[in-house]
């Protein structure tokens, strides 16, 4: 089997995702809610993938190289209207990160992604989002002490630290906080219940 074409096409996918965003970006439409035709490509790049895992397993780093393995993560992380897609592929990484063929980093925030969709608590603090306020801050999460203590264990800043640096990001990527929060809010719960993640 060719892991070279295959590492390609995950690239690929990448790619499309990124230069989508990037438009989105530049448009100033990054945070006017899910933009359907990100969320076409997410899906697309999700069932694609989900192929590629079924024939070569967990696209690992030595497997697919560095740049493919990192990409292969990214659709995963973006796959956020495929919860049984992210599922399985974050039990696949974490068998992959417990064989040291993989990053724990790409598990955290893959974990806290669920965690957040799911409506439970995040380990890590790695996934934010606008609060009451208008403010970026993490969803919720455990408790600030273990987080930090987690987020150490794997390499990561403090949350405080990484809270600094996703307000810079926001503002440098021109986004706004949503115009209605609870608004906002109804949205996300509908949608969570559409795409499966609530019941």
């Amino acid at each position: 089997m060719n892991y070279e074409e295959i590492a390609e096409q995950i690239i690929g996918l990448k790619n499309a995702d990124l230069e989508f965003r990037e438009k989105l970006i530049q448009s100033g439409r990054l945070s006017a809610g899910y933009n359907e035709e990100m969320a076409n490509i997410h899906s697309r790049n999700a069932k694609i993938l989900d192929e590629i895992i079924d024939t070569i397993g967990y696209p690992t780093v030595d497997k697919v190289g560095k740049e493919a393995s990192e990409a292969a993560w990214l659709v995963i992380q973006h796959s956020i209207g495929e919860p049984n897609f992210m599922k399985k592929s974050a039990k696949l990484l974490k068998v992959a990160v417990n064989e040291n063929k993989a990053d724990p980093k790409g598990l955290a925030y893959l974990t806290d992604r669920i965690a957040v969709f799911e409506g439970k608590p995040q380990l890590y603090g790695t996934q934010f989002d606008w609060d009451e306020n208008g403010e970026m801050n993490p969803n919720k999460f455990d408790d600030i002490v273990k987080v930090n203590q987690r987020r150490q264990a794997i390499g990561l800043n403090t949350l405080e630290e990484q809270t600094d640096i996703m307000k810079e990001r926001v503002k440098n990527e021109n986004q706004r906080p949503p115009k209605d929060f609870e608004v906002r809010k109804r949205e996300i719960e509908k949608w969570k219940k559409t795409v499966g993640w609530t019941k």
